[in-house]
């Protein structure tokens, strides 16, 4: 008779613009496939960290921010091509020659948190990396964070509404401030029934392995 599963939980913490945290929603998956055969399930759930928690609300052009922070165009595509061709490995094809902006993504992360209410958070999250990553979108304009959520599973109207509010700000910049005050500084971070155990899109074996050997720490001291 097979063993039971276990339901566990595991906490990303991560920005809509980070390109690892793509990566890393990659690896997680497979690390998830190979805990589900070692009889380990895990429920995820994605909470905000903003990289850059000063951007303007509409978002700058992403040309000149980049210059500004790398110094230089071809220092900006050497690092996008180091990204794409590191997105490639776990079967993502990234067109950041798409982008235009880079937005503020606190309505991101306010579009992520109701998609966990509504049970599809999942879908929400990989169609905004998508549409990032993928398609160049500017997910900082309130009418493309509609469409993505609907893609993602969500009532269009019902999104439009309430980024037409405050409906989620205060608790995303609240979420923002635990991971500060956490000690967390980079994302993707990751984190086991609220315990913080790696950053970083590691490869899927590593992270499955540091999720089972905490997992039975834990549930050891709970013993």
């Amino acid at each position: 008779m097979a063993e039971a599963t276990t339901i566990g939980s595991i906490n990303v913490i991560s920005d809509a613009i980070c390109p690892w945290c793509y990566i890393g929603k990659r690896q997680l998956e497979r690390a998830l496939d190979l805990l589900e055969k070692q009889h380990l399930e895990f429920a995820v759930s994605w909470h905000p960290f903003q990289l850059n928690p000063d951007m303007p609300r509409e978002g700058v052009d992403r040309a000149q921010y980049r210059l500004q922070k790398f110094g230089s165009a071809e220092r900006s595509r050497q690092l996008d091509q180091r990204i794409t061709d590191t997105a490639a490995t776990v079967g993502l094809e990234f067109h950041l020659e798409r982008l235009t902006r880079t937005p503020n993504t606190l309505n991101a992360h306010r579009l992520i948190r109701l998609a966990g209410q509504k049970g599809v958070q999942d879908g929400v999250v990989e169609a905004l990396f998508e549409g990032y990553f993928c398609n160049g979108a500017d997910i900082g304009d309130p009418a493309v964070l509609a469409e993505l959520g609907a893609a993602g599973g969500l009532d269009r109207a019902e999104v439009a509404a309430m980024l037409a509010g405050d409906s989620g700000t205060r608790e995303v910049l609240a979420g923002d401030r635990m991971a500060r005050n956490a000690g967390i500084s980079g994302v993707p971070s990751f984190a086991l029934q609220g315990h913080v155990l790696f950053s970083g899109a590691v490869p899927a074996e590593e992270m499955a392995a540091a999720f089972h050997k905490a997992w039975d720490i834990l549930k050891n001291r709970a013993a």
